[in-house]
């Protein structure tokens, strides 16, 4: 019989391999845990807004993929309830972002998740989700 730390190690292999929009965005994960990601992404040129700066949504997609991965890592089925960012420098073409997500808060069917969004050693943004557990 299949530990149950197989087990979720195993369907967040299966959520990773069928997330097309991080494929997309190039999101590459360096570290999966049960409550905790790390993954990396290179800002391109088909990123930028009209300020010639990363576009916010991509900075967020970033996150918000360590988020999913990081809450549903723990061999369940965890939805985003609610999710904030706050930008805290630009980041450019070229750029490596890297993001770095655990679980800071669970209680029952809900958890919160805090995420750094890094480039080197700044900092480029910081995005808090709450998530609700609706099944293993």
């Amino acid at each position: 019989m299949a530990s149950a730390e197989g087990q979720a190690d195993t369907a967040v292999h299966a959520f990773l391999e069928r997330d097309e929009y991080a494929k997309l965005l190039g999101i590459k994960f360096t570290e999966v845990k049960p409550g905790r990601a790390r993954a990396t992404m290179t800002v391109r040129p088909d990123m930028v807004n009209g300020h010639g700066i990363c576009h916010g949504g991509s900075i967020f997609s970033l996150a918000d993929a360590v988020f999913g991965t990081a809450s549903n890592a723990k061999g369940r089925t965890a939805l985003a309830q609610f999710c904030s960012i706050a930008f805290m420098r630009p980041a450019k073409v070229g750029e490596e972002l890297t993001a770095v997500g655990e679980e800071t808060a669970a209680s029952g069917q809900r958890g919160i998740y805090d995420i750094k969004v890094s480039c080197g050693d700044e900092l480029v943004a910081v995005f808090r989700g709450h998530v609700r557990v609706i099944g293993e």
